[in-house]
Formats: structure tokens, C-alpha cells, sequence
């Protein structure tokens, strides 16, 4: 698997928070980089307990909420009642992108075609933002909600 090995990319950032690598973080790491789905915890799981049976449920909890805070992995929530996970600033992994989310089948689209307009909007929400409330913005996270193409076939507005 890909995140094991002395030179994977979080490890400076479990060094830096004084955290142990377990195999089981190993293994959730690994899981969600092999990924391109947006997983829930119960997903992460039965794909851990797979290659582990002695991982639990309440481990890649655990772990998936440690990754989060350490800023290695990001929760979404698409409304649909339950957390998605993404690794973040994973080299070779996906690159930034935003979220098209479909209320009615709850299809997930990742969208990185940004235009100039939306680039530069954010960039100057963020320096205003950052300016009023003198907070430092390191990232976001931006998810549109609707309906897609195959879901507004015979809807009329």
C-alpha cells in the first residue's frame, strides 16, 4: 500500500502532534488514499476489518476523528445524515476541489474546472474575511446543493 513506508506524507504531521502510527491508522490512511468515494466511517470500516479483522468500529472512529483534527483528513457532511471523509493535501491524491451534491439521489460530484471569477471571489472573501475577524484561512471547503441532470428529467420549474 501506498502510505506505509518512513517517507509517507503524514508523517512529519503525526511527529508534530505526538501521535503514535498504529497499524490501524496505517490502514485507514491507506484506505482513503486508494480511494476517489467520499466514505463514511462504516465504509472505512468493513474495508478495514477486511484487511484487519482485529480493527473495530470504534478504532477507525477514533482514528478518522484524530485525522481530522491532525488536518489530514476532512468531514463533510452532504446531508444526507452521514460524515464523509477525504484525505487532504495528499500529494498525488485529488486536488482541491468543491462538491456538486444531489438532493434527490444524493449523487457527489467533485468539480476542480474553476473559473477566474469564482477564483478570485474567494480569494478576496478570504482576505476579507481574514482581515475582520484577524484569522488566519488555510483551506475550505465549498459544496453546492441541487439536483443533477438525471434527477430533473420530467421535472418542470
Amino acid at each position: 500500500m501506498r502510505g506505509r513506508g518512513r517517507g509517507a506524507w503524514w508523517q512529519e504531521r503525526f511527529q508534530n502532534a505526538g501521535a503514535r502510527i498504529t497499524a490501524p491508522r496505517e490502514v485507514v490512511l491507506d484506505i482513503l488514499h486508494e480511494t476517489e468515494e467520499h466514505m463514511s466511517a462504516a465504509d472505512v470500516y468493513v474495508k478495514a476489518h477486511a484487511i484487519n479483522p482485529s480493527i473495530g468500529l470504534t478504532t477507525v472512529y477514533r482514528t478518522l476523528d484524530m485525522l481530522t483534527q491532525m488536518g489530514i483528513v476532512q468531514k463533510f457532511d452532504f446531508g444526507d445524515g452521514k460524515a464523509r471523509f477525504e484525505l487532504v493535501n495528499n500529494p498525488g491524491g485529488k486536488k482541491h476541489h468543491h462538491h456538486l451534491i444531489c438532493l434527490k439521489c444524493k449523487a457527489i460530484i467533485d468539480y476542480t474546472e474553476f473559473i477566474d471569477e469564482e477564483v478570485e471571489f474567494i480569494e478576496k472573501t478570504q482576505r476579507k474575511l481574514s482581515k475582520k475577524y484577524d484569522f488566519t484561512i488555510t483551506d475550505h471547503a465549498i459544496s453546492f446543493f441541487g439536483q443533477c441532470a438525471k434527477c430533473r428529467e420530467g421535472v418542470s420549474f
